[in-house]
């Protein structure tokens, strides 16, 4: 049985971070799927499903739906370990409820939780911006300038708290406050994780 982590926060709120450390430090037990990478990663190999994702992901919009349900099943199918962290996912209630739906249907899939890493979004935009700075010295992510700032912004709030009373309503919800220094976050979310599996 795979135990999975839906991880949510805003763009900046550091959840990948967050979860690609947790995962590094028990690769025995938990594994990290970012669903940027995930999506990156198909773009980079050169594909025609690539191509398409690239159109919207450089747009700063939604990924359609069967190509991200699809892309993230599969990982957990094929995760090497059983406590499976995902983050970026949902993004919208249509994400939400389609994953719910198949989630449902599987036997072998048991969402554990939902942790949100909140921040402000003065603080998201502070660390995007940071982020924006400091990469145009080398390789600058094409989501990281100020406009896409706000329309990714916007595509995480408007259904936040749809999804924030889904999750609630199902005892699913674990919030993390994301505006302090890494290593308590970290701790928090780990020592959770640990606790529910």
């Amino acid at each position: 049985m795979k135990k999975l982590f839906l991880l949510i926060g805003a763009p900046g709120s550091g959840k990948t971070t967050d979860a690609s450390l947790i995962a590094k430090k028990h690769s025995d037990k938990i594994v990290h799927y970012s669903t940027g990478d995930m999506l990156r990663e198909e773009v980079a190999s050169g594909s025609e499903l690539g191509a398409t994702i690239e159109e919207f992901i450089s747009k700063g919009a939604l990924v359609p739906l069967n190509i991200i349900v699809d892309t993230i099943i599969s990982a957990i199918n094929q995760a090497p370990v059983d406590v499976v962290l995902i983050d970026g996912y949902p993004r919208s209630t249509e994400q939400m409820t389609a994953f719910d739906e198949i989630v449902e249907k599987e036997d072998d899939i048991e969402l554990t939780s939902v942790i949100e890493v909140r921040v402000s979004e003065q603080v998201a935009k502070d660390r995007i911006l940071g982020r924006a700075a400091e990469a145009k010295a080398g390789e600058e992510r094409s989501d990281d300038s100020i406009e896409v700032f706000y329309d990714r912004m916007k595509i995480y709030t408007d259904p936040l708290a749809e999804i924030q009373e889904f999750y609630t309503a199902k005892n699913l919800l674990k919030v993390i406050n994301g505006e302090r220094e890494l290593e308590p976050i970290v701790a928090e979310m780990e020592a959770f994780i640990l606790e529910n599996i």
